[in-house]
């Protein structure tokens, strides 16, 4: 095995530890908190999700991928950024303190003047970690991060749970995600004892932002709409329905974001050193597109599947409106990590222009099909984001096809045996389990008949490369 493989295998499989250990602890300690709270609490936390989101969007503007896609980065460039993210994270904090009250009386919610301007902070600690991370990254390095993650998960969990079981409702969330950012900051300072050595330099700033400032674009449209559902259920619904969703969405994401964050952290920097060799270009994206498939399909299709009994047991019947929106969701998330990986090759390749633009044509979308459902309810609106999924994938395997030559055809072609097989797996699950009594019951049979079903068969017709795994995990 080559060293590159051997590197990018390391990097897999400790970005893979960090994301599920750190987001597996943090799930589990996450249900104790929602079984404590209400989803009113969660519904209020999930009205200023999009103004922190874009403040943190800002805050990177793209540097970080323009620093590990650049070939010749320095000493300069990594001081230039980190000086950056502190100015700009301390202007729109400002703005967020300053625009509270116009954000409690959009949703009509008077604590949120007061729930912005503590949880606001987080930008501020977040800037100070962001070139650590990306320097991590950059060497592949995601033992020091999984470290970082777990520790600040534990710690910021068991506070979340106290103030939680003693009353502090929606404080509780918003303490334990504060304390979760600076624990995690601290920890990868002390670790990396990177500090800047060089001045604020405008002529890298100019360099770098030319490549960044195209993916800050795109970055601020994707996280605009990426929260715009949160926006407009807080807006038209109640604090409790929008609770239900960010619930159901979390139970979503939980595999689908993972896996695309792992895919994204690994493969970029993977694919940049072969981003001159088109052919060993498409050689290694083709085995990422299976091997991605094969993780993520049965996952989906066996969580939408087992959503009822999921929910019923983990955060009790008060979060049983979840359930539905939680499968209708599973459909959209199945093909994130597909999405990210045509993306990644833009990257690759510097085409931040085509991002940008990807990026522009897919929000139009987005924004005909949100109009056109918000009428017909929250139903007909998760309904658009499965339409959307599939419009976006068509729509990013069209750039992908015109630089490297794999196409939306080429790639189904490719992914269709793990989609069937998955679908086949859920749909088994799906009609089997109402025959058994006890939702814990269901859960163990439901997984148990998912894996002795979709394992063998996968691995007799090798379907998505499943025999090459061993290989790709072979290192030394």
């Amino acid at each position: 095995m080559t060293a590159l493989k051997q590197k990018a295998a390391k990097g897999v499989l400790w970005s893979a530890i960090e994301r599920f250990s750190a987001q597996g602890v943090q799930f589990v300690l996450g249900i104790i908190v929602a079984r404590l709270l209400l989803p009113s609490d969660y519904g209020l936390i999930g009205m200023l999700a999009i103004f922190m989101a874009i403040s943190q969007t800002f805050i990177d503007s793209g540097f970080g991928t323009a620093l590990i896609q650049k070939k010749d980065r320095d000493e300069l460039d990594f001081s230039t950024t980190f000086y950056f993210n502190i100015i700009v994270a301390l202007f729109f904090y400002g703005v967020l303190f300053v625009s509270a009250p116009l954000i409690a009386d959009f949703y009509k919610q008077p604590i949120l003047i007061s729930l912005t301007r503590v949880v606001g902070l987080s930008i501020i600690i977040n800037s100070f970690a962001v070139v650590q991370r990306t320097k991590y990254t950059i060497n592949l390095d995601f033992k020091t991060q999984t470290k970082a993650s777990l520790s600040s998960i534990l710690i910021s969990g068991v506070i979340g749970i106290y103030l939680a079981y003693t009353g502090y409702g929606v404080w509780a969330l918003v303490w334990q995600a504060l304390v979760r950012r600076l624990t995690n900051t601290i920890v990868l300072w002390l670790y990396s004892r990177w500090l800047p050595r060089e001045g604020f330099s405008y002529t890298r700033f100019k360099k770098l932002f030319s490549f960044g400032s195209r993916l800050l674009a795109s970055g601020l449209i994707d996280t605009l709409y990426g929260n715009i559902y949160l926006i407009i259920i807080g807006k038209f619904f109640s604090a409790s329905q929008l609770g239900f969703y960010t619930r159901a969405k979390q139970f979503n994401d939980f595999p689908s974001s993972n896996i695309t964050g792992i895919l994204s952290r690994v493969t970029f920097p993977m694919l940049s050193t072969l981003q001159d060799d088109d052919t060993k270009l498409l050689l290694t994206y083709r085995k990422l597109i299976k091997l991605s498939a094969l993780v993520i399909f049965p996952l989906m299709m066996g969580l939408a599947a087992l959503a009822d009994p999921l929910i019923r047991l983990i955060l009790t019947d008060k979060w049983v409106d979840s359930i539905w929106m939680l499968q209708l969701l599973t459909f959209a998330g199945m093909w994130y990590p597909v999405q990210a990986l045509n993306l990644s090759i833009l990257n690759v390749k510097g085409r931040s222009d085509l991002f940008l633009r990807l990026e522009i044509i897919k929000k139009v979308i987005i924004t005909i099909i949100l109009v056109i459902s918000i009428p017909f309810g929250l139903k007909w609106m998760i309904i658009g984001q499965i339409i959307i999924a599939y419009l976006v994938l068509t729509i990013n395997t069209y750039y992908t096809k015109r630089i490297i030559g794999y196409g939306f055809f080429q790639q189904m072609e490719d992914l269709l045996k793990v989609l069937l097989l998955s679908f086949s797996m859920g749909t088994l699950i799906y009609f089997t389990i109402p025959l058994i009594q006890g939702n814990m019951l269901k859960l163990i049979v439901g997984i148990l008949e998912g894996v002795v079903f979709y394992t063998p068969i996968a691995w007799f017709f090798n379907i998505g490369e499943i025999k090459y795994l061993p290989t790709l995990l072979k290192f030394k």
